[in-house]
C-alpha cells in the first residue's frame, strides 16, 4: 500500500491531469481532499461489520444465581464455557479488508504532491540562507502531527471498539487484556475530517510570490528551478496534455540518468534507504516491544510515544535547522553533521541491550507447575492439578496466582470457586497455585497476567530516557540530510530529485520494514492463539531475551549499512573540497573517467564567494 506513495517528479501527473493553470499549492490542497476521503474509506468496515464478540464473553443464564466453576468437571460446565465463542467470520466481512487498500491507496495518491512541491516551493522562494530555517520548521510541524496522532491513539486505545452501541457494564475485559480491541475507527474519522480543514487555506495563497533579487540572480535562482512543465509554458508550448506528456516523458529518461549518475546523491539515496529500514522497523514496533518486554499497555505505550519521543524527534529536527541557520554550514559540514548525529545516536541505542526484564514466568510455558525455571519440552499447560478440570487446550484467559506466576486461565490454574463476575472476579481454591514448593503463597488468583515487579518499571524508566536521547540525535541530522539533498543536484533537478528520494524510500524502506521486522518478530512467540473456526491468531506472548536481541540487532545492523554509506559519501565531498581555499580550483580529474560528466552537480555547490550559501 505504501508503495502506491509516488513522490513522483514534480507531481507531473497532477500538473498534466488539472491542467495548465493550476499551481502548486493548489494540487496540494487537492491532494489534501484526496487524503480525507481516503481516511474516511479506511473507517467504513467498522460501520459495516457486526458487533465484535471474544473468548469467554459472558452469557445470560436464566435461573442461575450462582457463577460457574472455572475447573469444568462436568459435560454441562463445558457447553456452558463455549456457548459464548463466536462463529466463523462471515463471508461479507472477509472482503471488507478492500476498503483499507482502496483507503490508503487515496491516502497515498493525496499525499504524493505535498512533499516534492512543498519543500521546492519554499527552497525556490526563500531567500537561501532561511532555506534551511524554513525546511526545518515545515519537518517540525510534520512530526509535531503524529504527537497528537499517538495521543488520540490513546484515547481510542482505551475504549472499546462498540462504543456507543453497547453496554460497557457488561464488558468482562480491560485495555491490559489480549482480547481487547479499541476504538480503532474513531481516530480515523477525527484525522479525515482534520485533512478537509486542511484543505482550506491553500486555496487563498496568491498564484505567484514576490521571490528577492538576490535569489533571482544567483545560480540557485527559482527561475533556473522550474520543471518541465513550467519551462514549456514560459516557451510558449501548446497545452494539449498529450504533447506536454510525451515531452516530458522524453525529457524524464535523461534526468534521472543525471541523478543516479551523481554519485553524492546516489549514496545518499542508499543510505536513506538502509537508515529509514532502520527507522520504519523500530517505529512500527516500539509499542509492541514496550508492552512485551516491560509489560506495558497499549494506551500507555501510545501515550509515552506521542508525549516524549514524538516532541524529542520534532525537536531535533527543528534544533539540526537552527544550527545550518546559526553557524551558514555548507553541504560538506551538512554531511559531518548527519554523519556525526547518526553515530552518536546508534552508539546510544546500543546501551538497549542491557535494559532488558525477565521473562513472564507462566505455568507450562515459562517455568513447570511445580516452580522450576527450566522446563522441559515434554511439559504444556497440563498439570496433575488440573487435568480432571477439562480444560479448553487453547483458551488464554490468563489470570495471576498468589505464588507470582500466570496461569493460562483460571481453569488451568485449578480453580474451583469464583466472587464476582468480570473485571473485578476472585478466584478461590485453585489447585496449582497451592502446588509450588518454592513460592508459598494462598489459593486465590485475580484476573490478568502479573506484573514484572519495581524493577522491571525502573528499567522502563531508563528506557524511556534513552529512547528520547537516542530519537532526538538521530533526528538531529534530518535537516543537514534534506540540505545535503538540494545542494547536491542541478537546481532544475530539486523536484525530481525529491520525488525519487520519497519514492524510494517509501517502496524500499515504508513497505518492506515492517514485514520483515513482523516476521522475526513473530518467530519468537511462545503462545498462538487460535481462531473460532481454524486457523492460528495473534500472539499472546514473546520471548522477551530473544525478542530484545532481534528487534534491537536488526536496528543496528541496518544503522551500520547506512553508516558506511555516508561515510563514503562525505569522502567524496573533502575530496572535491578540502579546504575553502582550494573550493574553487575543483577540477574534474579528482574524479573517475566515469564520473567526470557529473562534476558540475558538486563542484558550484561546495563553498559560495560570500561564505553565506548552505
Amino acid at each position: 500500500m505504501e508503495a502506491l506513495r509516488l513522490g513522483i517528479f514534480r507531481s507531473s501527473l497532477w500538473s498534466v491531469i488539472l491542467g495548465r493553470g493550476c499551481t502548486d499549492h493548489r494540487i496540494i490542497g487537492l491532494g489534501c481532499l484526496v487524503m480525507s476521503l481516503g481516511t474516511f474509506l479506511m473507517a467504513l468496515p467498522h460501520f459495516l461489520m457486526g458487533r465484535y464478540t471474544y473468548d469467554g464473553e459472558p452469557i445470560q443464564m436464566s435461573n442461575s444465581s450462582s457463577s460457574p466453576s472455572p475447573c469444568l468437571q462436568d459435560i454441562a460446565s463445558q457447553k456452558y464455557s463455549t456457548m459464548g465463542k463466536s462463529g466463523c467470520q462471515r463471508a461479507s466481512e472477509g472482503s471488507l479488508w478492500i476498503c483499507i487498500l482502496l483507503g490508503n491507496l487515496l491516502r497515498g495518491v493525496g499525499e504524493s504532491p505535498i512533499q516534492p512541491l512543498g519543500i521546492s516551493y519554499m527552497d525556490d522562494y526563500a531567500a537561501e540562507e532561511n532555506a534551511a530555517l524554513y525546511i526545518g520548521c515545515v519537518q517540525t510541524a510534520a512530526v509535531i502531527g503524529p504527537i497528537f496522532g499517538f495521543l488520540l491513539g490513546s484515547l481510542c486505545a482505551s475504549l472499546f471498539v462498540d462504543v456507543g452501541s453497547v453496554d460497557l457494564d457488561r464488558v468482562t475485559i480491560t485495555p491490559q487484556d489480549a482480547r481487547w480491541v479499541g476504538a480503532w475507527w474513531l481516530g480515523y474519522l477525527v484525522a479525515g475530517g482534520i485533512s478537509v480543514l486542511a484543505t482550506v487555506p491553500f486555496w487563498f495563497l496568491p498564484k505567484e510570490q514576490t521571490r528577492s533579487e538576490p535569489r533571482k540572480n544567483s545560480s540557485t535562482s527559482s527561475e533556473q528551478s522550474r520543471f518541465i512543465l513550467e519551462e514549456l509554458r514560459d516557451r510558449k508550448v501548446p497545452p494539449q496534455g498529450g504533447r506536454r506528456l510525451l515531452t516530458m516523458a522524453k525529457g524524464f529518461l535523461p534526468s534521472l540518468r543525471t541523478l543516479l549518475g551523481n554519485p553524492v546523491f546516489f549514496l545518499f539515496l542508499c543510505g536513506s534507504v538502509f537508515h529509514y529500514n532502520s527507522l520504519v522497523g523500530m517505529v512500527t514496533y516500539k509499542a509492541k516491544y514496550m508492552e512485551q518486554q516491560y509489560g506495558q499497555s497499549s494506551a500507555h505505550t501510545n501515550a509515552v510515544i506521542g508525549l516524549i519521543n514524538v516532541p524529542a524527534v520534532a525537536l531535533g529536527i527543528f534544533l539540526g535547522g537552527v544550527v545550518m541557520k546559526k553557524f551558514r554550514i555548507n553541504v560538506v559540514g551538512a554531511a559531518r553533521l548527519l554523519l556525526s548525529s547518526s553515530v552518536i545516536g546508534y552508539a546510544i541505542l546500543m546501551s538497549l541491550f542491557s535494559l532488558g526484564c525477565e521473562r513472564s514466568a507462566v505455568a507450562g510455558l515459562t517455568v513447570s507447575y511445580t516452580g522450576y525455571t527450566h522446563i522441559s519440552q515434554e511439559e504444556g499447560a497440563l498439570s496433575e492439578c488440573n487435568v480432571r478440570c477439562l480444560c479448553p487446550p487453547n483458551d488464554w484467559e490468563p489470570v495471576c496466582g498468589d505464588n507470582g506466576v500466570t496461569y493460562y486461565s483460571a481453569c488451568f490454574a485449578g480453580c474451583h470457586l469464583t466472587n464476582g463476575t468480570g473485571k473485578s472476579s476472585v478466584y478461590y481454591n485453585c489447585s496449582c497455585v497451592t502446588a509450588t514448593p518454592v513460592l508459598s503463597g494462598g489459593r486465590s488468583a485475580v484476573p490478568g497476567p502479573c506484573s514484572r515487579g519495581s524493577s522491571c518499571s525502573r528499567k522502563f524508566l531508563y528506557f524511556v530516557v534513552i529512547s528520547v536521547i537516542t530519537s532526538f540525535t538521530l533526528s538531529f541530522g534530518g535537516t543537514p540530510g534534506y540540505i545535503l539533498l538540494l545542494r547536491s543536484v542541478r537546481p532544475e533537478l530539486k523536484s525530481l530529485a525529491l520525488g525519487i528520494y520519497t519514492m524510494a524510500v517509501r517502496v524500499l524502506a515504508g513497505v518492506p520494514a515492517p514485514v520483515y521486522f513482523g516476521a522475526l518478530i513473530d518467530s519468537v512467540c511462545l503462545k498462538w492463539s487460535s481462531r473460532s473456526c481454524s486457523g492460528r491468531g495473534s500472539c499472546r506472548l514473546y520471548s522477551t531475551d530473544t525478542l530484545r536481541f532481534l528487534y534491537l540487532g536488526m536496528t543496528l545492523a541496518m544503522g551500520v549499512v547506512f553508516l558506511g554509506l555516508c561515510t563514503a559519501l562525505l569522502y567524496i565531498l573533502t575530496k572535491r573540497c578540502p579546504t575553502r581555499e582550494g573550493a574553487a580550483s575543483c577540477k574534474s580529474s579528482a574524479l573517475p573517467s566515469s564520473l567526470v560528466s557529473n562534476v558540475h552537480l558538486l563542484q558550484p555547490r561546495c563553498w559560495s564567494q560570500k561564505e553565506t550559501r548552505l
